[in-house]
């Protein structure tokens, strides 16, 4: 498809997405990942419209003490900024009164001029009481209760909204995790146009199960939204149960949002090939594909990496598969582009900071949520050794961001012993962390520092897609072989290895974590610049040009969105 800008036949519905660094609308990797989608769709001239909530208080502010004790603010922004509100109104049922909905828009605009509409759904209007006015403030705020009230309004007052501004031919709604599930349920009640829910046939599930499409995140049965019954049957109403209980997605009085989606969709999958492994493993019942995530290159590559591509592969700016022939890019030039990226970044550490790092050392990146899985604290398992590494193989810097969910305590306590670890270190190696991780930041980091580092929890990693934005800036991993690095990883020429690729102990990962450091990074960065930059070119070469959003979403079009599908198996 090219260009299309007549009817929309996909809706994309996410509960965050990462349109703008300035706005607010989005947590993380999930978000992010529903931007560059959305970026890579409007390049490719999908006909699609995205549905999501317009979160007036975002996810956070995070700020961060001297020990790093980590605080929360709102991240209050100004909707008319960015947004377009739209007198279109729609009404959901919840608790049995109506809580009015209406719309902002925002327009993502591809490379050709196509764009994508976004619907950000808000319901902070004066007809509504104080209580459902909030329910599109807080991105994952409140408790179970205010999840499932916004999670009524993205999926039931989505398609409303849909219908209210003229979108009859949707063909495919395709739900971004499970936030969105109760979409299914509507598109169901519309199928039965006013028959009773003791009414519903094979034929009815069946038409709901030929629009709907799903891909699941989470690799773990924690990470999906779960609910009692009786806080269902409060909230959506009695009458709805029997619609609910068409689909087996209820076991010892809990309803599983994921599984009820499943059940409606005839296509599932991961977000990478061992992910949609561990998926069919997680839901045995469903047939669970893969498409590996990508990222939009034009969002995340540097100036100077873009600047160096246009002269040597300027074709990369219609099709990223060219970035195949970065091979030809002289190592000297990439060290060059690399080296500006390294001093911008470098210098805005110096701004937040106020800590002068040194552009002449290897620099480590680390960027994740801060939660117990993702290790962040895994490189200081063993200072004595890491102080004699630098000591004998050069010198060491590292620098991480990423946020804590408010309630995770654990997330919390990690993020202040890195910043325990870091006054340990002080005079050896720099540590520094940078608050309130945003776009805006990623976007330096991924393409400044010099090794990016993942070390998560066997097989908890879905996908991970900041590996992928580094690499397409020259940065090789070094990275627990799970997600998306189980696919890009060939020792020694885009990255590195930690450990195998079967789980292990923190203690055995972080001694592989030193050994291919000591004895394979370090020497080579120092002693062998020419051959590290031959891995960085590698790792545009051969990560660059497959983990691309427009890869991805190319995939999406061919094995997803045209009908019919039996699921993406790879």
């Amino acid at each position: 498809m090219n260009g299309i800008s007549g009817s929309r036949t996909i809706a994309y519905f996410s509960m965050e997405i990462g349109l703008d660094a300035a706005m607010p609308t989005y947590s993380g990797g999930l978000g992010v990942l529903a931007g560059d989608s959305l970026r890579a769709a409007a390049d490719l001239g999908i006909p699609m419209v995205a549905v999501t909530l317009l979160h007036r208080k975002g996810y956070f502010r995070q700020r961060l003490d001297a020990k790093g004790h980590q605080s929360e603010s709102p991240a209050l922004w100004n909707q008319e900024d960015f947004l377009e509100p739209l007198d279109a109104r729609v009404a959901v049922s919840i608790e049995g009164r109506t809580v009015q909905v209406q719309a902002w828009r925002y327009t993502v605009r591809g490379a050709a001029g196509h764009t994508v509409p976004v619907y950000l759904l808000d319901t902070r209007l004066p007809e509504n009481s104080a209580g459902d006015q909030a329910l599109t403030d807080e991105l994952y705020g409140g408790d179970s209760g205010y999840r499932l009230c916004q999670e009524i309004v993205l999926g039931i007052g989505g398609v409303a909204m849909l219908r209210a501004l003229g979108y009859a031919e949707i063909r495919t709604y395709h739900m971004n995790e499970g936030h969105s599930g109760l979409l299914t349920l509507a598109l169901l009640e519309e199928q039965l146009n006013g028959r009773a829910p003791g009414s519903v046939t094979p034929a009815d599930i069946e038409w709901v199960r030929q629009r709907c499409v799903f891909t699941v995140h989470t690799p773990v049965p924690a990470g999906h939204d779960t609910f009692p019954v009786s806080m269902v049957a409060h909230l959506l109403g009695p009458d709805r149960l029997p619609l609910l209980e068409h689909a087996p997605a209820q076991s010892q009085g809990i309803f599983n949002l994921t599984a009820f989606a499943m059940f409606f969709c005839r296509s599932i999958n991961g977000v990478s090939l061992r992910h949609g492994q561990v998926s069919r493993e997680m839901f045995p019942q469903y047939k669970i594909g893969a498409i590996t995530n990508g990222v939009h290159a034009d969002t995340w590559v540097s100036p100077w990496l873009a600047g160096l591509f246009d002269k040597h592969i300027p074709a990369w700016r219609r099709d990223r598969r060219y970035l195949r022939y970065a091979v030809r890019i002289p190592v000297e030039d990439l060290r060059d582009a690399h080296a500006q990226a390294k001093r911008e970044l470098l210098a805005e550490i110096e701004r937040r900071t106020r800590v002068k790092m040194d552009p002449a050392a290897l620099t480590i990146g680390f960027a994740r949520r801060a939660t117990g899985y993702k290790r962040a604290d895994l490189l200081f398992t063993d200072i004595t050794r890491l102080k004699r590494m630098v000591r004998r193989g050069g010198a060491l810097q590292v620098v991480y961001a990423g946020k804590a969910h408010p309630r995770d305590d654990g997330g919390k306590s990690i993020i202040e012993r890195v910043f325990s670890a870091a006054k340990t270190l002080s005079g050896v190696m720099k540590v520094v962390y940078l608050e309130n991780y945003d776009m805006a930041i990623a976007r330096r980091l991924c393409a400044g520092v010099d090794l990016w580092l993942n070390n998560p929890q066997q097989p908890l990693e879905a996908s991970g897609t900041s590996g992928m934005k580094a690499a397409l800036n020259g940065v090789p991993s070094l990275s627990v072989l799970d997600g998306w690095w189980v696919e890009g990883h060939i020792e020694g020429v885009t990255g590195w290895a930690i450990g195998g690729e079967s789980p292990a102990t923190d203690t055995a990962d972080a001694r592989s974590l030193y050994d291919k450091l000591e004895y394979a990074i370090m020497p080579m960065f120092y002693r062998q610049p020419a051959a590290y930059g031959a891995v960085m070119r590698y790792a545009i070469a051969i990560n660059g040009d497959f983990f691309s959003a427009e890869r991805m979403m190319a995939q999406y079009l061919r094995n997803v969105y045209e009908p019919p599908s039996e699921g993406v198996m790879p």
